[in-house]
C-alpha cells in the first residue's frame, strides 16, 4: 500500500480531499477554489468548536476520558475507561492524557461532516413540529440514537405529540376543509360564520369532526415514512452518517410519496367525514363502506395526483428555510453550544413550515376539492388540470388560497403544542435531554 509522510496511504489521502472538495464547493463547479477552501476552514472550525465546547464539561479548556465517557454516557452509549482512554491517545499529541482545543481541531479539521451529532440532536424540527400536514423531510438521528433505540423513543413522543396537537387544533382544520370546498364569491364565509355554521349544524361537537381518522393516521405514516427514508438512504449509497440537502430532499420526498400511497385513503375518509352532515355516517367504518359500495375502490384515491406533487414544493421550501435559519443562527450566534433554545427552535419551524404550506396550498386545495367532488350532489367530475383552470376561471387566482386563514391560524398553537407534549413525552419514555 502507498503511504506519505505521516503513515496515511494515498487511497485514504485522496478520499479524505474529495470529502473537503464536496463540502466546500459551494458553486458546485467540482473544483475549490482559494476563497471556498477558506470558507470551508472558517465554517468547519466553528462547528468543531461548538462540540468541544459541549464536550469540555468541567470548562477548563480540556478534554479528559471522564468527559468524554459522560458525554457518550448522555447518548445512551456506556464505554470503559480503558476505552475512552484510546479515543483519547488518537488524538493527544504531548502525552498528558487529555485533549486541548489545537489537538482537538488538528485532528478533526480535515475530516469534513455535513452535520455534527450534536446539531443533528438539538436541531430536529419534523418530528417535534405537527402542523397536520406530514409532508416533511424526516429528521436525522445520530448513529448513537440508533444503536440505543432512542429514534423510536423520539418518533413515539412525536406522534403523542402530533395527536395533542391535532386535536387541539381540530375545529380550525374542518374550518379549512369547509371553506377549501364551499367558499366561493357567491358563497363568502368567514371565520366566525364558519364556526356558527358548524355548531348550529351539528352542536359543538361537530368542530372536531373528522379527527379521530387525523389522528389514527399518524402512527402508520410516521413508521412507514421513516423506514422508507432509512432505505432510500441505503439505495442512494451514502457513507456518511447524515446526507446533503439535496439528497435529504430527494429522499424525503421518495420517503413522504410512499407513506402517502400507503395512508391515503384514510385522507379520502377524513375529508369525507369533516364534510360530512350530522348523522350521515356512524363513524368511520360506516363512512368507508358508504364510499366503497357507491362509488368502487377508486374513490379512495380520488386527488392523489396532486396530493404527491405537493410533497415536493412544501419539503423542499420547508427544508430549504429551515437550514437557512438554523445555519445564519448557527454562524451569528452559537458561540458555547449548538442549542438554540425554545424560541429560536419554535421559530424557525413555524417559519420554515408557514413557507412550506404556502407555496403548495393550491394544490392541496384541488386535492381536498378532489376528494369532495362525488359527496357533493350534482357536481362534475373534473380532473386536477381541469379543476385548476375551472378556479382560477370562476374565482380568480386568490380562488386557489381558500381556507388560508384558518390554515395559517393554527400553526402557531400546532407548533407550541407539539413541542410542549413532546418534551413532556421525552421525559416518560426516557428520553435524555442534553
Amino acid at each position: 500500500m502507498r503511504r506519505i509522510a505521516g503513515g496515511f496511504d494515498v487511497d485514504s489521502c485522496v478520499y479524505v480531499f474529495q470529502k473537503i472538495v464536496k463540502a466546500g464547493d459551494k458553486d458546485l463547479d467540482g473544483q475549490l477554489d482559494f476563497e471556498e477552501f477558506v470558507h470551508y476552514l472558517r465554517d468547519h472550525e466553528k462547528k468543531l468548536r461548538l462540540v468541544f465546547k459541549s464536550l469540555d464539561k468541567k470548562n477548563d479548556g480540556r478534554i479528559d476520558s471522564q468527559e468524554i465517557m459522560q458525554s457518550l454516557r448522555d447518548l445512551g452509549v456506556h464505554i470503559s475507561e480503558e476505552q475512552a482512554e484510546k479515543i483519547l491517545k488518537s488524538m493527544d499529541k504531548n502525552g498528558t492524557m487529555t485533549i486541548d482545543w489545537n489537538e482537538w481541531r488538528d485532528y478533526h479539521l480535515l475530516h469534513p461532516a455535513d452535520n455534527i451529532p450534536e446539531i443533528i440532536l438539538y436541531w430536529k424540527h419534523s418530528t417535534i413540529f405537527d402542523v397536520g400536514e406530514s409532508l416533511m423531510v424526516p429528521d436525522e438521528f445520530t448513529a448513537e440514537e440508533k444503536k440505543t433505540g432512542m429514534w423510536w423513543r423520539h418518533l413515539v413522543a412525536g406522534g403523542g405529540a402530533g395527536a395533542v396537537s391535532r386535536t387541539c387544533t381540530a375545529p380550525l382544520d374542518r374550518l379549512k376543509v369547509l371553506m377549501q370546498v364551499h367558499a366561493s364569491r357567491s358563497n363568502t364565509m368567514g371565520i366566525a360564520g364558519g364556526f356558527a355554521q358548524m355548531i348550529r349544524e351539528g352542536g359543538v361537537r361537530s368542530l372536531w369532526r373528522g379527527n379521530g381518522i387525523n389522528v389514527l393516521k399518524i402512527a402508520p405514516e410516521s413508521a412507514i415514512k421513516f423506514m422508507a427514508y432509512e432505505q432510500i438512504k441505503r439505495l442512494i449509497g451514502s457513507n456518511q452518517e447524515t446526507l446533503g440537502i439535496l439528497e435529504r430532499l430527494v429522499a424525503g420526498s421518495l420517503a413522504g410519496a410512499i407513506a402517502q400511497s400507503s395512508i391515503y385513503p384514510m385522507e379520502v375518509l377524513k375529508t369525507r367525514l369533516a364534510l360530512g352532515r350530522t348523522g350521515q355516517y356512524s363513524g368511520i367504518m360506516d363512512c368507508a363502506k358508504h364510499i366503497f359500495k357507491k362509488e368502487g375502490l377508486t374513490a379512495f384515491y380520488k386527488g392523489y395526483i396532486p396530493n404527491v406533487l405537493g410533497i415536493i414544493p412544501y419539503a423542499g421550501i420547508d427544508l430549504a428555510v429551515y437550514e437557512t435559519l438554523k445555519n445564519w443562527w448557527l454562524q451569528r450566534f452559537a458561540t458555547d453550544s449548538a442549542d438554540p433554545g425554545v424560541f429560536v427552535l419554535l421559530a424557525c419551524g413555524t417559519m420554515s413550515s408557514t413557507c412550506g404550506q404556502l407555496a403548495s396550498y393550491p394544490l392541496a386545495l384541488v386535492r381536498t376539492r378532489m376528494q369532495a367532488q362525488a359527496s357533493q350532489e350534482g357536481s362534475p367530475q373534473m380532473t386536477m388540470t381541469g379543476l385548476f383552470r375551472h378556479i382560477v376561471r370562476t374565482e380568480g387566482a386568490i380562488g386557489l388560497y381558500r381556507g388560508l386563514t384558518p390554515n395559517f391560524m393554527k400553526v402557531i398553537p400546532a407548533v407550541s403544542i407539539s413541542y410542549v407534549v413532546y418534551e413532556n413525552l421525552k421525559i416518560t419514555l426516557g428520553v435524555q435531554s442534553r
